[in-house]
């Protein structure tokens, strides 16, 4: 239905990532009305990111507002913010679909050579969709999940574990798992004095 939000700023001019803009369009077009914050908790993205996706949305005529009292205004979607969402659902469909393949693929057989090296336990670096994907691939294994990390955690769990910010190096195998953070990842837990022979990814 709408979302209200408050004081919207100028966007920039930055281009969108599809996702999130079917994901953001997706949260407009539902019956519940949401703030920005809440918009932000749910897509685990910055308030001031969700401001300016909206000034974005609103300037391409995908979303239309309507002012409230109190300088408040709800976000609607236009026809064409509708036949964009669906656009972008069935190009996100495409995308995840060749993704999960590969790297199902990819992560399953790292995994059989690690354990063939004799290693028993791995840390996840990167939690996103390519994570879970890689977490299934784990179960086919004899290999055990012992932390997860990221950077600037956005989320607090992972299939059961307490995802810890990365501020340390770490000293055992470390398997990126995110294809689209990989070379920052990576850099970063070389920045921390992670030994580069225990860091691990897969191409995407």
């Amino acid at each position: 239905m709408n979302v209200t939000v408050h004081n919207m700023n100028d966007s920039g001019g930055k281009s969108l990532d599809p996702y999130r803009s079917y994901l953001l369009l997706s949260e407009i077009s539902g019956e519940q009305t949401l703030s920005q914050r809440e918009i932000s908790r749910r897509l685990g993205i910055a308030v001031g990111l969700v401001n300016s996706y909206l000034k974005n949305l609103v300037s391409k005529g995908y979303v239309r507002v309507k002012n409230f009292p109190r300088n408040r205004y709800a976000y609607l979607l236009t026809p064409q913010g509708f036949a964009e969402k669906s656009r972008l659902a069935y190009q996100h469909l495409t995308y995840f679909t060749g993704l999960y393949t590969v790297a199902r693929q990819g992560y399953l057989e790292l995994f059989r050579r690690l354990e063939a090296d004799g290693v028993r336990e791995v840390t996840f670096c990167g939690v996103d969709e390519v994570a879970e994907i890689a977490y299934l691939s784990l179960q086919e294994t004899g290999l055990q999940l012992a932390r997860v990390v990221d950077t600037e955690p956005a989320h607090t769990e992972f299939f059961g574990k307490k995802v810890d910010a990365l501020t340390a190096a770490l000293q055992q195998p470390v398997v990126i798992t995110s294809l689209k953070r990989s070379s920052e990842l990576r850099q970063q837990l070389m920045q921390l004095g992670c030994n580069k022979r225990l860091i691990f990814t897969v191409s995407n």
